[in-house]
């Protein structure tokens, strides 16, 4: 049996802002685009879901620690993005900046559990003097999105969150699924010996 993947690029999703009611929003772009079908699954940027839900913080309103003040100056970055980085994360790993690079990076354990670059802040695509951080509960967020488009267009759909991560000692960027719904997050044990 032959199976096949095909995937399309939701076209006109406006840039998202806090409180903006991305069901709503997003099946509007569906809707345009040639709607869904039953299976469908829709990957979407943690991104527009984070800012949808708040979680965008105002670096003037951060008063930075000591700790977060002295891992700026040796990064060359903004205390209070790192302290947000700081209290975004479970554990601090490790930080470098090499010779000629602008802003030196962190290496954090998430809260949720992500190894990543300074636990996933970012900078891409917010309001200058602000930053975006993961969604408190992305299998909530990816959960909340699915009943909704679901609920809208009468199909069963699946829904993945993603974030943009690097990998070690390799070059370029991979999406790593953060949140799920009706997506199985591993498949069973293929090849697995006895």
């Amino acid at each position: 049996m032959r199976e096949s993947v095909s995937l399309a690029a939701i076209q006109g999703v406006p840039d998202i802002q806090p409180k903006d009611d991305l069901v709503a929003i997003l099946g509007d772009c569906v809707a345009r685009d040639g709607g869904v079908e039953d299976g469908d699954i829709l990957c979407v940027a943690h991104k527009i879901v984070s800012k949808a839900e708040g979680n965008v913080i105002e670096l003037a309103h951060v008063a930075p620690s000591p700790e977060a003040t002295e891992l700026a100056q040796t990064l060359n970055k903004d205390p209070a993005k790192v302290e947000v980085v700081l209290r975004q994360s479970n554990l601090f790993v490790m930080s470098w900046r090499r010779p000629g690079q602008n802003e030196g990076t962190m290496i954090c354990e998430h809260r949720l559990g992500y190894i990543s670059a300074n636990a996933a802040v970012d900078e891409s695509n917010s309001a200058d003097g602000t930053v975006i951080t993961l969604p408190d509960d992305p299998d909530a967020s990816a959960a909340r999105l699915g009943r909704g488009l679901e609920d809208r267009f009468g199909v069963t759909l699946g829904v993945v969150i993603t974030d943009t991560f690097g990998r070690p000692w390799r070059l370029g960027q991979v999406n790593v699924a953060i949140g799920l719904y009706k997506v199985p997050a591993k498949t069973s044990d293929i090849g697995s010996s006895a």
